[in-house]
This record gives structure tokens, C-alpha cells and sequence, in this order.
């Protein structure tokens, strides 16, 4: 059941591949979007299926692969990866749903993206540390490849540092994973057969180290983060749509499932720290946000910012707490998304995303009062306005984290305040005013531009007034998580139900 949501994406990238040279792009287009939506159908069905008081994994496959590495097929659902395989699946339709229908190399695109698709769903799924690191590697070449060929100017240079970062960070995950399962004498990758307890506090330390950096990379959390805002700039609105809704969040992931929960002593030893740098990462991301004029690269320091948030909850590491990174992972995934998309119709309809040169978007007439109306929403959303999902996330993360680390959780508010600021700036200057003579004859913005968007503004919204239904699925498994490893004592969740 769970290899459907790799097989599909995976046969309908060979599918378009194999379409005659100079087919009609739209025709690859559609292929591509009958098999993500596919995919995403499953994995609603499978959300349907699934039984949130179970703690351990659901629908579980196994298949011995290569014994004498003690590798094996391996996958399951819980509570921590089902919200990530729905963001995944919800967001590929939309970014091929937001393509350019007439995009060059049309088969090449939509295979990739499919590709992508693929290896982020196994990388959810996997239950085995090396599956894990070979789907983790598999979604890098189509990302790169996607920047390199269909992105901006300074493609090849953005391409390149993503592809670098990126290496780096795969090598100090495998160095780790390798050190992990050799030291402590387990006989294959599977996760539920490591167990740390046995190693020195020092040698767990260094492990989780190379965990840290590795996925800290890919978050990514200051000072190795100076990838993402180029990578952001140059690619296209829906390589961006996923880079920031979903590919950010395997180092998140990443940290929750094999940091934490692997190695919970020298995770509890090192958790001062990592608030520390939750705090840095926040401030930093906040501080550059304001300072930018291009409208992209707002957005994209604000996802450092924000992806700081999760590093605080995760150090906290109370039941409560770890509920709050799910939330605030499926919260800027479509918060991100939002904004991406939006700023990339503004850019294709205005040709600009200088703050300096856009004015007066809102105008009724001659302007984009929908779009204007949607970056609000998102805007509102980001800023931890009530009602949004922006809220009930970060509400969640500085209510169970204020309890361990109150110094750094008001710092990390301060953050929130600094969202406030930066966007505020960015809608004032590019909607509120007099239309901008530069852009005063703006293209029509037709409602398959506005659709993604709409769908998106409306998630925000439904999860922001009924968070129970992003929770429910969850809630057992976070708790399990820090309680089965007594990461630190348990904190109730009842504060979310309340």
C-alpha cells in the first residue's frame, strides 16, 4: 500500500519520458497531474484508514534487500510522517498545476518533478536509516536539476551551492548513521532495532553532531543557510512552491526522527544549545527579511526565521512540544507555499519583485486586488494573526517551550513581532499607494492563476479555526516519542484541546 505512493509519481515520470520528442507539452502536463493526483488520493485514503491511537507504524512493508549490508525495504506511516506525505502530495499538484504550460523541455520537467515527488514520499516512509539516506540523495538530482535548467540568471551558481550544501550535508547524515549502527552492534539499519543506551555520552554526542549539521543544513539554520535565499531567487515560483512547502521540512523531519529519538541522552545533554540556536536563527532571518527590497527574498529569509521555530519546540522536547514542530511544519509549509505562489504571479503579471519599483497592486481597475487580498491572508498568517494556522502552530510551540526554555521562547516571540514588521512593509509598499507607472498596464490575472492560491488561503484558514483535525493524527505519536525515550518529563497536552 505505502510503495503506491513511490510507484506512482516513479511510473508516471517514465510514462512522460517515453512520450514522443515534440509532444505537446500539455500533454505531459496532464500525465504529470492524473499521477499526483493519484498519489495524493492514495494518501488521503490512506489518512483515512489510519488509526491515530496506534502509536508504532501503520501499513507497514518489509522486504529484505542486501543482507550482508543489513539493508533492507522498510516502510511505515505514524503520526509524525502522514501530515508530511499529505503536505507532499497536495503540493506537487500544485506546482504542476502553476507550471507554465509553455514551459521548455516540457517531458524533462514533469518527469523530474515527479521524481522529486517520489523521493521525498520514501524518504517520509522509510523505516530503515540507509533507505532513508538513498531517498534523501534521490531527491537532490531533480532539485538540482530543476534550479540549473529552468531557473533564473544566476541558475548555474544557485544550482551549484544547493548541490554542494546539500553533498555535505548527506555525508555528515551517513557518517553518523554508519557510526550509530556499527557502535552500537546492530545487526541491520532498521530503526527499531537501535538502541544508544549502551554507548559512552561522549560518543553520543558526536553522533548527533553530524545528525545536527547534516539536517540543520537542510532546514537550514544559521550559519548554514546562505544557500536557500539564492536557491529561492533563482528558481522557478513552483520549484520554490516546494523547496520551502516541503523539502525543508526533511531536515526537520530528519532531526525529529533520528536525532531525538535515537539518541536521547546527548539530545537532552545539548537542548540548552539548540534553543540557543533556534533563538540566532529566528532573529536572523527576521533581521535580513526587513532589509530586503526583492519580494522573493523576503519570503525566503522569513522561511529561516520561521523554520526556527520547530528547533526551539524539538529542544524543548515535551510532548506538547514535539505536537507543536508537526503543526508548525504543515503551518509554513502552506504559508510558504502561499506566498511563493503569490509573489510569482505578481512577478509574471507585473515583471518585477523590486519593492522599490512595484506600487499600488490593490487598485480595483488596473491592479490585483485578489492577489493583493490572498498575500494578506498569507501575510496575516505568517504573523500569527487568530484565526490562521500561523497562530494555533507557534501558539503550540512557545506554550510547551516557554515551560523549559522561558528566555529563549521570548526571544524567539520577538521574532513573531519582526514578521510582523517585514511584511508589513512588503504589503504597504508593492499594494497600498498610487499604481506604480512602471507596471500600469498589468496583464489580466486569470482564476487558474488564483486557484493554487485560493486553495491554500483556504487550508490556513480551516486549520487555523478547527486544529484538531491537523492534530489528531499526531498527538499519539509526538507523545510517544518523548515519553517512550524519556527525552525530558511529560508536559499534558490537554492546552491544545483547551
Amino acid at each position: 500500500m505505502l510503495s503506491a505512493l513511490i510507484l506512482l509519481p516513479l511510473l508516471g515520470a517514465a510514462l512522460i519520458g517515453f512520450l514522443p520528442v515534440g509532444m505537446n507539452g500539455k500533454l505531459s502536463r496532464s500525465i504529470a497531474l492524473v499521477f499526483a493526483s493519484l498519489a495524493f488520493a492514495w494518501i488521503v485514503f490512506l489518512a483515512v484508514q489510519f488509526n491515530p491511537t496506534i502509536v508504532s507504524q501503520q501499513f507497514a512493508e518489509f522486504l529484505p534487500w542486501i543482507d550482508a549490508l543489513g539493508l533492507n525495504y522498510y516502510l511505515g506511516i505514524d503520526g509524525l510522517s502522514l501530515p508530511l506525505l499529505l503536505l507532499n502530495g497536495l503540493l506537487t499538484g500544485i506546482a504542476i498545476y502553476s507550471t507554465d504550460e509553455d514551459i521548455q523541455r516540457p517531458r524533462f520537467y514533469y518527469s523530474l518533478l515527479l521524481l522529486l515527488s517520489a523521493g521525498v514520499s520514501g524518504a517520509f516512509l522509510a523505516q530503515d536509516l540507509l533507505l532513508f539516506f538513498l531517498f534523501y540523495e534521490l531527491e537532490l538530482i531533480p532539485l538540482y536539476l530543476l534550479i540549473a535548467i529552468w531557473g533564473g540568471q544566476r541558475r548555474g551558481y544557485a544550482a551549484t551551492k544547493f548541490l554542494i550544501y546539500t553533498a555535505f550535508s548527506g555525508i555528515l547524515i551517513l557518517a553518523s548513521f554508519l557510526g550509530l549502527v556499527w557502535l552500537s552492534g546492530s545487526p541491520s539499519f532498521a530503526l527499531e532495532s537501535l538502541n544508544s543506551k549502551g554507548l559512552p555520552l561522549a560518543t553520543q554526542i558526536l553522533l548527533l553532531a553530524g545528525i545536527l549539521v547534516g539536517f540543520g543544513i537542510k532546514i537550514p539554520l544559521v550559519p548554514f543557510h546562505t544557500w536557500l535565499p539564492d536557491a529561492h531567487v533563482e528558481a522557478s515560483t513552483p520549484i520554490s512552491v516546494l523547496l520551502a512547502g516541503v523539502l525543508l521540512k526533511l531536515g526537520t523531519y530528519g532531526l525529529l526522527r533520528f536525532g531525538m529519538y535515537l539518541l536521547p541522552d546527548a539530545w537532552r545533554y545539548v537542548s540548552p544549545a539548540l534553543a540557543t540556536w533556534a533563538v540566532i536563527s529566528v532573529l536572523y532571518g527576521a533581521s535580513c527579511a526587513i532589509a530586503q527590497k526583492d519580494m522573493k527574498k523576503m519570503v525566503a529569509y522569513s522561511s529561516i526565521g520561521h523554520m526556527g521555530y520547530i528547533l526551539l519546540a524539538a529542544a524543548a522536547a515535551t510532548p506538547l512540544s514535539i505536537l507543536g514542530t508537526v503543526m508548525q511544519m504543515i503551518s509554513h509549509g502552506l504559508i510558504s507555499a502561499l506566498l511563493f505562489l503569490l509573489v510569482g504571479v505578481v512577478y509574471k503579471k507585473a515583471g518585477s519583485r523590486d519593492l522599490d519599483v512595484l506600487r499600488g497592486l490593490f487598485n480595483p481597475e488596473r491592479g490585483m486586488p485578489v492577489v493583493g487580498s490572498l498575500i494578506v491572508i498569507g501575510v496575516m498568517a505568517s504573523a500569527g494573526i487568530p484565526g490562521m494556522v500561523g497562530f494555533v502552530a507557534e501558539f503550540v510551540v512557545f506554550r510547551a517551550s516557554f515551560a523549559v526554555y522561558p528566555v529563549q521562547t521570548l526571544l524567539c516571540m520577538v521574532g513573531t513581532g519582526l514578521t510582523a514588521v517585514y511584511f508589513l512593509l512588503l504589503t504597504n509598499r508593492a499594494f497600498f499607494g498610487r499604481l506604480s507607472a512602471q507596471v500600469i498596464n498589468l496583464p489580466r490575472v486569470y482564476w487558474s492563476d488564483r486557484t493554487p492560491a485560493i486553495i491554500l488561503a483556504v487550508l490556513i484558514v480551516i486549520l487555523g479555526i478547527q486544529p484538531a483535525w491537523l492534530t489528531r493524527w499526531s498527538e499519539a505519536t509526538t507523545t510517544a516519542i518523548a515519553n517512550t525515550r524519556s527525552v525530558v518529563a511529560h508536559v499534558s497536552v490537554q492546552g491544545i484541546r483547551d
